[in-house]
C-alpha cells in the first residue's frame, strides 16, 4: 500500500494564507462532488425521514455561498448570470430548505461550479489587509477570512448530512 500524504497546500494563485483557506474549501467539494458522481436521479431526488432531498441541500449549498460572496465579501448586487442560477428562494415560508427535485446532478454541479468559480475569482487580487478587513454591515461587522471559515463549515456539516442521507438510500436500494 502506498503511503499517503496529508497536508493542506495553498492554491496557486493567491496570497499564501488566503490560498490555504480556499484550498480547504476546494477539498470539501472535491470529496462531495467524487461521492456523488453517478448517482441516480431517484437518489437525488428522494426525501427520506422527512429531511430535505440531495437535490435541496446542494442548491442551499450554492445559494447560500453566492449570497455570503454578493452580500458579505462584495457587498454589492448580484451578478445577473449567478442570480439566475437560483429562481427559488432558498427557503420555504415554514422556514425548511426549499424543495428541489427534478434537478440533475449535472444542473447541481454546474450550478455550484459557476458560484465556485466567481468565488475564487474574487479572492485572486485580495491580499491580507483586505482579507482581514470587516464589511461593516447593518447587523454585523464580517470579514472575508470569517466568511470562508463560515462557509467551509457549512458545507462540511451538509456535506455529513447528504452522505448519511446517501447511505441510508443505497441501502434501502439494497434491500
Amino acid at each position: 500500500m502506498e503511503k499517503r500524504v496529508l497536508r493542506v497546500s495553498a492554491l496557486p494563485e493567491y496570497e499564501e494564507e488566503i490560498g490555504r483557506w480556499l484550498w480547504c474549501l476546494e477539498d470539501v467539494r472535491r470529496t462531495l462532488i467524487t461521492e456523488l458522481t453517478g448517482i441516480s436521479q431517484n437518489i437525488l431526488d428522494t426525501k427520506m425521514d422527512e429531511r430535505q432531498t440531495i437535490g435541496s441541500l446542494l442548491y442551499h449549498i450554492a445559494l447560500v455561498e453566492a449570497d455570503w460572496l454578493y452580500e458579505e465579501v462584495l457587498v454589492t448586487e448580484w451578478d445577473s448570470e449567478i442570480l439566475a442560477l437560483f429562481p427559488l428562494e432558498s427557503r420555504s415560508e415554514d422556514g425548511a430548505l426549499t424543495h428541489i427535485e427534478g434537478q440533475t446532478l449535472e444542473e447541481h454541479f454546474d450550478r455550484l461550479n459557476k458560484v465556485r468559480e466567481v468565488f475564487l475569482s474574487t479572492f485572486r487580487s485580495m491580499d491580507l489587509n483586505d482579507w482581514r478587513k470587516p464589511r461593516v454591515l447593518e447587523k454585523y461587522d464580517v470579514t472575508p477570512e470569517w466568511v470562508v471559515y463560515h462557509l467551509l463549515e457549512h458545507e462540511s456539516h451538509h456535506r455529513g448530512q447528504i452522505f448519511q442521507q446517501l447511505k441510508k438510500l443505497r441501502y434501502e436500494i439494497k434491500r
